[in-house]
């Protein structure tokens, strides 16, 4: 694996995805503890961004808040916290939204690209963490140090959601130990993915070394979902596909977590027929972009992305 590792940055990340054995099915593991359409997209506010931030029914932000991070106090009470998992300024390029005409580009004055992060989003309910996501691990990843900073052991997360498996979303699953051979990043997580996510990169798709790898060190605490299906502290996973086979947004009381479904919210938030380039079945992805933003809007919730600009939350 550690071949594997050192080639692995010339591959592109949002190529590779991932597949193992020997897992459990959510229904057989998790306990149930809480039971669209096509339109012209609202005007949709960045929470904390220039654009005009989240109002009081999305959430409140808490004090002071660490580099990186913002914290958000949910409706049921839990709270949020984005985490920013790039180091520096992230610009998603022209290049990557092949889809969008010239005009409509040069439209949002951003010739240097589009505002974007890499992130995950940490969950606090009851005493107890979820993490969405893992974000780029040895890619550079901040995760680590970002949970050190907030005051959380990475022993103390009890759960990580998956919302597909490209790089940049289960790289962080895997840490060096002092012999330098990988170990768990979160050794007492149970690890939920789904199951269209994982059986279709598991038979399908190529370039998946790295995610069987990473997988298999999780085998015995790995379960996969179906869509619809309420997991572990009535968090929902839905149908988001069309970035990946099986790519998964989660609801969670008035969040949700939307994965990959934008790259490029400057554009697509306005434009969500347009894709990027990054997703595997362009038609699919649009089709779940506005179905997803629509819900959203009519539901009065606060969209998490993993793509957003910083600090990842828009309404």
């Amino acid at each position: 694996m550690n071949k594997f590792f050192a080639i692995l940055g010339t591959i592109s990340l949002s190529m590779l995805a991932a597949a193992c054995s020997d897992t459990k099915t959510a229904k057989e593991t998790a306990t149930a503890e809480t039971a669209s359409t096509e339109t012209a997209p609202a005007k949709t506010a960045v929470a904390g961004s220039e654009t005009p931030a989240a109002d009081a029914s999305a959430g409140s932000a808490t004090a002071p808040q660490v580099e990186g991070t913002k914290t958000i106090t949910l409706s049921n009470g839990a709270s949020v916290t984005w985490i920013q998992d790039n180091e520096g300024e992230k610009l998603n390029p022209r290049s990557l939204f092949s889809d969008a005409s010239d005009s409509l580009y040069n439209s949002l004055n951003m010739p240097d690209g589009i505002p974007a992060s890499v992130s995950t989003f940490l969950v606090k309910v009851d005493g107890k963490y979820i993490l969405f996501d893992a974000g780029l691990g040895a890619f550079g990843g901040q995760l680590m140090n970002r949970l050190a900073a907030l005051g959380v052991n990475p022993d103390s997360i009890g759960l990580v959601y998956l919302t597909h498996f490209h790089v940049d979303h289960i790289a962080g699953l895997v840490v060096k130990n002092d012999a330098g051979n990988d170990t768990k990043s979160f050794k007492n997580a149970a690890v939920y993915a789904g199951k269209v996510e994982y059986d279709a990169w598991m038979n399908n798709i190529p370039k998946n070394d790295l995610q069987k790898n990473i997988m298999a060190l999780y085998k015995d605490s790995l379960h996969l979902f179906a869509f619809g299906d309420t997991l572990p502290h009535g968090v929902v996973a839905m149908d988001a596909i069309g970035h990946t086979p099986g790519h998964t947004a989660f609801q969670f009381a008035n969040l949700l977590v939307i994965g990959d479904l934008m790259h490029g919210y400057a554009l697509q938030k306005d434009h969500p027929e347009i894709n990027s380039n990054y997703d595997m079945d362009k038609p699919k992805a649009a089709e779940s972009r506005k179905r997803i933003m629509q819900y959203a809007r009519d539901n009065k919730l606060l969209m998490a992305g993993m793509h957003l600009p910083p600090p990842g939350f828009a309404e």
